[in-house]
């Protein structure tokens, strides 16, 4: 009876040990799926795209607070502020391309990069850009205006109605603008000629007379190449946010989801 119980005792003992390797290569395993998916997420956000949501009403009609939207990464080359929390490894930026006159631009001011901003780029290294009585001139000519119906936008508050246009670009780029104000008595409806400089762009709001953005010179001004985080694509979810002030409010996405928005291309 006493050498029956003790070879059982060896031999649970040797089960457990045999189980012991196992489970350490098991953890093991577990570690590195983690470390490649992280490795995946951080490659694609910094090379491919990346998600962003719109906060404010800058870029209405093209973009409306509460959009999610797809960013790519790779159209303008890759800057350290295309990594996950800007770390400063370089600087200028790797495969580099300028924007286009009529690309929607996520990216940072320079005075304050640790913000995005989402505007309009209108002029490029070597335009003479300005405003005159509200409308935008580049290299001395002004750009093709439309008048088309007025774009009335929902709040709490009450609907607003704001005069839309169709404006064309010199290259033949067209989006839709707005203006609350009658043109010509908007704060920046009347500037100074800008000269956008190498190495830089010239990047407005849709919703002209409630947009901060490159007219003021010294707050936004000229926006480096460097400081571009990628082109604005496609708008995959939209939320309402008069209906659910958040997006985990997910008992009023019945209400609040606006489906038309869904998986529309930015332009």
């Amino acid at each position: 009876m006493g050498n029956h119980s003790s070879g059982r005792k060896v031999i649970v003992q040797m089960a457990s040990k045999s189980k012991q390797p196992k489970k350490q290569e098991s953890v093991k395993e577990f570690l590195m799926s983690i470390l490649w998916i992280l490795v995946a997420v951080v490659t694609i956000r910094s090379f491919v795209f990346e998600s962003y949501k719109i906060p404010s009403g800058s870029m209405y009609p093209t973009n409306y607070i509460g959009d999610f939207l797809f960013v790519s990464k790779f159209p303008y080359g890759i800057s350290h502020y295309s990594f996950p929390f800007s770390p400063k490894i370089f600087s200028g930026r790797i495969f580099g391309g300028m924007p286009k006159q009529g690309d929607v631009v996520v990216f940072r001011p320079p005075s304050d990069t640790s913000i995005d901003y989402i505007k309009r780029v209108v002029g490029t290294p070597g335009d003479r850009v300005q405003m005159r009585a509200g409308v935008l001139h580049i290299n001395g000519q002004p750009v093709k205006l439309e008048r088309i119906e007025d774009f009335i936008l929902e709040e709490k508050g009450g609907a607003k109605k704001y005069a839309q246009y169709i404006e064309t670009l010199p290259n033949g780029v067209s989006h839709k603008i707005l203006k609350q104000f009658p043109m010509g008595l908007a704060p920046a409806d009347d500037t100074v000629e800008f000269v956008v400089p190498e190495g830089h762009f010239f990047a407005m709001g849709d919703n002209r007379d409630n947009s901060k953005d490159s007219r003021w010179i010294n707050d936004i001004g000229y926006i480096p190449l460097e400081n571009a985080v990628g082109r604005a694509e496609l708008t995959y979810f939209s939320i309402d946010r008069n209906i659910a002030e958040h997006f985990w409010e997910f008992w009023h996405w019945p209400q609040a989801i606006r489906f038309k928005r869904m998986f529309g291309l930015i332009r």
